[in-house]
C-alpha cells in the first residue's frame, strides 16, 4: 500500500477504553481507527469507516509485543541455510 493520507505517530491518537480502539481524526469528519491487536499483528493501517482515506501508524511493534503474543510474525526473520561439504 503506498497512498496514505498521512503517516501519524501512535503518540498522537488517542486511546478510546471502551471501543478498544486508538483513533485520529480524518477530515470528512469521522476518524481513523486502528486496534491494539492490529498493532501487534505489525498492521500499521488505520482506517476511516466512513471514507477511503487511511493513515500509516508509526510505532514500535515491540511495544505492541503481550504475554498473549510474545513474537508478532513481523518481528521474526525465516532463515534458511544450506551448507555443502566438500570432500
Amino acid at each position: 500500500m503506498g497512498a496514505y493520507y498521512d503517516e501519524v505517530e501512535i503518540e498522537d491518537m488517542v486511546w478510546d477504553a471502551s471501543r478498544k480502539v486508538y483513533h485520529y481524526p480524518c477530515p470528512c469528519g469521522d476518524r481513523f481507527e486502528i486496534t491494539r491487536q492490529q498493532l501487534r499483528d505489525c498492521e500499521d493501517i488505520a482506517t476511516c469507516p466512513s471514507c477511503s482515506l487511511i493513515i500509516r501508524v508509526i510505532y514500535d511493534p515491540v511495544s505492541a509485543v503481550s504475554r498473549n503474543n510474545p513474537s508478532p510474525p513481523c518481528l521474526l526473520e525465516t532463515v534458511s541455510v544450506t551448507v555443502r561439504f566438500r570432500g
